[in-house]
C-alpha cells in the first residue's frame, strides 16, 4: 500500500499547478434566449460556426415543456388540445347518418338470418333426437 498520500488529497489527475489559468480551448458560441407562454426563459449555446437558419425558431421549455419562442412579447401559444375521441366519433366523421341506417339495417338482418337458420338447424336435431327415442 502507499504511505501517507495527503499531499495529493483533494486535486485530480492531470491538475496542473495551483491557479491554472488554462482550461483548455472554448469555441465560440452564440447563446439564444428563449421564452414560453409561462413567461419561463432559457439560453442554450450554439456553436458560432452553426448557419443561422438551421438554429431553431421554437425549442421546448424544459421548465414546464411547452414551445419556447425567441420573441419575449409574443411567445408561442398553446396548442389547442383535441379532447379523446371515441371509435364512434371517427365512424361519424367517416359516415353519412344515411349510411350508417343502411349499415345498421345490413347487420340486424346478417343476425336475423343467421338465428333463424340456428332455430330452424335445432328444430330438426330435435325432431331427429325425438324420432331416435320412439
Amino acid at each position: 500500500m502507499s504511505g501517507n498520500g495527503a499531499a495529493i488529497r483533494g486535486s485530480r489527475v492531470g491538475a496542473g499547478p495551483m491557479g491554472e489559468q488554462d482550461n483548455g480551448f472554448q469555441a465560440e458560441r452564440v447563446v439564444k434566449t428563449y421564452y414560453c407562454f409561462n413567461n419561463h426563459s432559457f439560453s442554450p449555446s450554439f456553436a458560432a460556426s452553426v448557419v443561422f437558419e438551421e438554429i431553431p425558431v421554437e425549442l421546448d421549455c424544459p421548465h414546464c415543456g411547452l414551445p419556447a419562442g425567441q420573441d419575449k412579447d409574443n411567445p408561442p401559444q398553446i396548442a389547442k388540445h383535441e379532447p379523446y375521441k371515441t371509435h364512434l366519433a371517427y365512424v361519424k366523421e367517416r359516415r353519412t347518418e344515411a349510411e350508417a341506417k343502411a349499415l345498421l339495417e345490413e347487420a340486424v338482418a346478417t343476425v336475423r338470418e343467421r338465428r333463424e337458420r340456428l332455430l330452424a338447424e335445432a328444430k330438426a336435431e330435435a325432431k331427429k333426437a325425438a324420432k331416435a327415442k320412439k
